[in-house]
């Protein structure tokens, strides 16, 4: 069996910080917004709110009307403007605003997608947490249309819960 190259510099570097660490050095990468923020980009068109929960997560606490549901495991194939797996929902849009349970995942997503020429990727601070704790509003969560997960198209804006 082959063994692979023992040149390990780069990830015992980024090793060593440890997952805050990770997590100060994509925020320091991307903008952050607060629920409220979010919601008002979105709703004027400046915006793409992309929610990376499962599917089982999302039906049970509901989604922010007018998402885009991209799984995290597959965000960066579908975000790829050059991949042949991008979704183009995705593409030409100025800001993507991505959103998980709690604001951490979404965080290092986001710095993702700026390397992948995103400039002006962005997360919600606390999240789908912080969302429903402002009030916002939250739809019922519809089945998936038959496509690819995260190939769908942005949620309706109708069928609001709260």
């Amino acid at each position: 069996m082959r063994r692979a190259a023992a040149n390990h510099g780069a990830v015992a570097n980024v090793g060593t910080r440890g997952v805050e660490g990770l997590l100060a050095a994509a925020r320091e990468r991307i903008e952050r917004v607060e629920p409220e923020v979010a919601w008002g980009w979105a709703s004027s068109g400046e915006a793409l709110i992309v929610d990376l929960r499962s599917s089982d997560e999302r039906r049970r606490h509901g989604i922010v009307p007018g998402s885009l549901h991209v799984p995290r495991s597959v965000l960066e194939w579908r975000a790829d403007p050059a991949g042949e797996w991008r979704n183009p929902q995705l593409q030409g849009r100025d800001v993507l605003i991505l959103l998980c349970a709690e604001g951490y995942s979404s965080s290092l997503a986001a710095a993702s997608l700026v390397d992948l020429g995103h400039e002006r990727a962005a997360d919600v601070v606390g999240g789908f947490v912080a969302w429903r704790k402002e009030g916002l509003p939250v739809a019922t969560a519809t089945e998936g249309d038959g496509s690819l997960p995260g190939m769908g198209t942005p949620a309706p804006r109708s069928d609001i819960l709260d």
